[in-house]
């Protein structure tokens, strides 16, 4: 009866969210040009300029300095930033967005795994639900896109990366089937800590119960992942085929270099086997947690591994770590010229806290410049994106941020405008709904 009574509850509090943001709608296309002008523009690549001007044009960067003229017949779409910081859309580079709602609540708002060990052949993008509620509170942090990724198993299926203002799937789609994710099995069994491989066996995890000696059953697991990419290869390399296999099919991109390997990994000795899948099948590998990648990165390097850190507000690893580690690890990486993204992949900040990671990781070893590019840059490098985004040059999509105060900084940032691919998306969620109901109760505006 308990259990019943928390799911209804789930479910009214799921419906109430959805009748509150009714009318938060996609923006619409626009075509023709648009200025940002005045404001302090932070490119992410390390550069900043002061008090100068981005033209836009069919959604695309088409002029930045402080000599752009402005037009003063239209009015209508110049935006005054005087006094703000402008900033490329943050990117959320590994999460479930769109495919869970309501974390241990309600089974029919989830659909982030599949049933099946090896699931190639699943597509995160066809499940991603544009209505999600927890999108329009990230956009109202300054995050404009994410790579929606599967869970589960061993081989979880592909990840796409979306943007964040969209009817349906389709329209979201911003690169496509970008990664296939590989949880790596755990070679220790480590309880009480939450992220990829780091306690148990990895996410979706697999081996329950007490295992005599987990390092045997990684290495049989680890030789049955070889063994299914020995097989792929050979299927790959067949002119006709007696039977289609689709899970062998899928992963083609691995070997023609069209998609990249995310290997859900924390323990070292889970990396080094990374890295000898880079060796033997040649594929392009990157880290999803990485916790330990700090012990490892001179290897990292030079195995031209990039790394997508795990939640970073977070205890350390192991009881021998420094109690800060998570926070210097991101200095440790850049250090060794390890390419690396921050992200947020907790349950309880529901991911809006993008932007404050790279602020700690900037207190303990980065430069404000070099904490923006790990959420701007370095994750649109990472999926493959940084052709159309990370950085506002021109060329690119007006992926844009204007915030007052400092981005990185919790208590002074405020987003107050966000353009995605030169359109000005609404910021309107649930928290601000609130905030203007309880203003208007109390009679303060």
């Amino acid at each position: 009866m308990k259990k019943l009574f928390i799911t209804i509850s789930a479910v009214f509090l799921f419906c109430s969210i959805t009748q509150a943001q009714e009318s938060v709608y996609p923006a619409k296309a626009y075509k023709g040009k648009l200025y940002i002008t005045n404001g302090t523009i932070h490119v992410g690549n390390g550069t900043v300029l002061e008090n100068q001007t981005i033209e836009v044009s069919n959604g695309k960067i088409t002029a930045i300095g402080a000599n752009v003229v402005v037009p003063t017949t239209d009015p209508t779409h110049v935006f005054d930033a005087k006094g703000k910081q402008i900033y490329p859309g943050l990117i959320l580079p590994s999460t479930d967005l769109g495919l869970k709602e309501i974390s241990n609540g309600v089974r029919g708002s989830n659909d982030v795994q599949e049933l099946g060990d090896i699931n190639t052949n699943v597509r995160s993008i066809t499940a991603y639900n544009t209505d999600s509620r927890v999108i329009n509170v990230l956009k109202g942090n300054g995050i404009l896109l994410a790579s929606i990724t599967p869970e589960g198993g061993t081989i979880s299926g592909t990840s796409s990366v979306v943007q964040l203002d969209a009817w349906n799937w389709e329209d979201a789609a911003y690169k496509m089937d970008a990664g296939i994710h590989l949880n790596m099995p755990s070679f220790i069994v480590r309880m009480g800590r939450r992220g990829g491989g780091g306690g148990g066996f990895g996410r979706g995890g697999f081996g329950g119960g007490e295992a005599s000696d987990p390092t045997k059953i990684a290495l049989d697991k680890t030789e049955e992942i070889k063994s299914f990419f020995r097989q792929a290869k050979a299927y790959l390399q067949e002119s006709v085929h007696a039977n289609t296999n689709l899970k062998l099919a899928a992963v083609k991109g691995l070997y023609d270099k069209k998609q990249k390997l995310f290997v859900h990994a924390d323990q070292v000795k889970q990396m080094l086997v990374a890295i000898d899948f880079v060796k033997e099948f040649g594929f392009d590998v990157v880290i999803v947690g990485g916790s330990e990648s700090y012990q490892i990165a001179d290897l990292l390097k030079a195995s031209n591994i990039a790394v997508i850190l795990g939640e970073q507000h977070s205890l350390p690893a192991t009881e021998d770590d420094d109690i800060d580690q998570p926070f210097k690890t991101p200095a440790a990486l850049q250090k060794a010229g390890v390419l690396f993204a921050l992200n947020d992949a907790s349950d309880n900040t529901r991911y809006r806290n993008l932007s404050y990671n790279a602020g700690t990781a900037a207190t303990y070893g980065l430069t404000k410049e070099e904490a923006l590019s790990a959420i701007t840059l370095n994750p649109a490098k990472i999926l493959g994106i940084d052709d159309r985004t990370g950085t506002l040059e021109v060329g690119k999509d007006a992926n844009i941020v204007v915030a007052d105060g400092d981005i990185l900084d919790m208590k002074s940032s405020t987003v107050v405008m966000a353009f995605i691919q030169g359109r000005k998306v609404s910021l309107e969620n649930k928290q601000t709904q609130l905030y203007d109901r309880y203003q208007s109760k109390y009679g303060i505006k």
